[in-house]
């Protein structure tokens, strides 16, 4: 009975019933027009929650790691400079993508617990005066950390410059349950995943590309085949693709976008917002604190706690699994063992996360930590009480 729990992980997330529906249907002809109707208005969803004037949505059969891959193979060439910070696990992993493919990337190393630093990276974008660098990387939100980034202040920092580098922001943890403005920001490739804010399982690499980004990708050199936009593109225009694409996911990814916009964007942004907060009280409660170094940089869908002294957060998420047949995240790189990661993204409730606040309390309890049960919850619950999701849309 324990797979009926609900999952504390930042991915990927419970998926709703209806979604699962969605996925579940017969075999499909993906040449034929049936197909083509079902692909073209998830398509249109994905600009909608991108928040796309201009440019294409690709959809690959892969993960965000594929999408990482494709937006740096489509768009450069081996040599080329990238800029980017490193202050959690997936900035290192994108950097280490980077490194791989033979990209020259100047690397400015940030505490973990900080987000992207706009001084920083302003200053560097100056002081490439011939414009070598070629692309920045940004990690909108470092599920490692649980720290949001400001992908508007890196797009300041590019005009203050007066840069014409590329933006790549990783949205993967981001897209579709943070506010996320491709067009505003002047994103030029923006990266998602079905698991995580879509509510599906994993499968597919979501990906914005501007006109900017569509011109690059006819000088950059780097190898692609699977993951080339040129042939993409190319299918799309028959509503197609040019091999066979993941029928089922795409089927559910439609329906994730109309159960997103029923809600309401702005309404879902609210309610993770607001399951964040009561979490975060919940953790302030039992005497700890969110890796994120300051309330700005807190993520509204993953809060990795930081554990007292002398105590092992990978601990208390295996007896959770073990125990009480419940998922946390475990720490990964310089803070594994440092904290465990609460999930609060994609389908979940007040009375879901509830139940996750107290687990991670009877875990505390069980492993001898000084923790008083009930503690956490009580203050969740005084805050979901007291708080409405129409009040912080309308408020935000």
């Amino acid at each position: 009975m324990s797979t009926q729990n609900p999952v504390f992980i930042p991915g990927p997330t419970n998926i709703p019933e209806e979604i699962r529906k969605a996925c579940d249907i017969p075999t499909l002809d993906h040449r034929s027009p049936s197909f083509a109707r079902m692909f073209k208005p998830a398509i249109a969803g994905v600009r909608r929650v991108l928040n796309m004037a201009e440019g294409e949505v690709i959809l690959l059969p892969s993960t965000g790691t594929g999408g990482w891959e494709a937006s740096v193979s489509n768009t450069l060439s081996a040599g080329d400079k990238i800029l980017t910070a490193r202050f959690g696990m997936f900035s290192h992993r994108w950097i280490d993508l980077c490194q791989r493919h033979g990209l020259d990337v100047q690397i400015i190393e940030t505490p973990w617990g900080q987000g992207a630093p706009l001084a920083e990276i302003e200053a560097a974008l100056r002081a490439d005066s011939s414009h070598e660098i070629r692309a920045v990387l940004a990690t909108h939100n470092e599920t490692a950390t649980g720290v949001k980034s400001d992908i508007a202040g890196i797009r300041r920092a590019l005009e203050a410059a007066g840069h014409p580098a590329l933006l790549f922001v990783d949205g993967v943890s981001s897209i579709g349950s943070m506010p996320f403005d491709m067009a505003g920001w002047g994103v030029d490739v923006a990266v998602a995943g079905s698991q995580k804010g879509f509510m599906l399982p994993a499968g597919l690499a979501i990906l914005g590309v501007s006109p900017k980004a569509l011109t690059a990708m006819e000088k950059a050199t780097l190898p692609r085949t699977f993951f080339d936009f040129r042939d993409m593109l190319k299918s799309y225009a028959t509503g197609g693709y040019p091999y066979t694409p993941a029928v089922g996911l795409i089927a559910g990814l439609a329906k994730a976008i109309e159960m997103l916009e029923d809600e309401g964007l702005d309404n879902v942004y609210a309610r993770h917002h607001r399951l964040a907060e009561a979490t975060r009280r919940a953790v302030a409660a039992w005497g700890m604190r969110p890796c994120a170094a300051t309330p700005d940089l807190y993520s509204d869908t993953v809060t990795a706690v930081v554990v007292p002294d002398g105590r092992d957060g990978t601990e208390l998420v295996q007896l959770a699994a073990t125990k009480y047949g419940v998922a946390f995240g475990v720490g990964l790189g310089e803070v594994a063992g440092k904290v465990f990661r609460i999930g609060h993204l994609g389908m979940l409730t007040d009375v879901m996360l509830l139940s996750g606040l107290a687990t991670a309390e009877m875990c505390m309890a069980d492993l001898g930590w000084n923790v008083q049960l009930g503690s956490g919850v009580a203050a969740a619950q005084d805050y979901l009480r007291t708080s409405s999701v129409l009040e912080l849309a309308a408020a935000a």
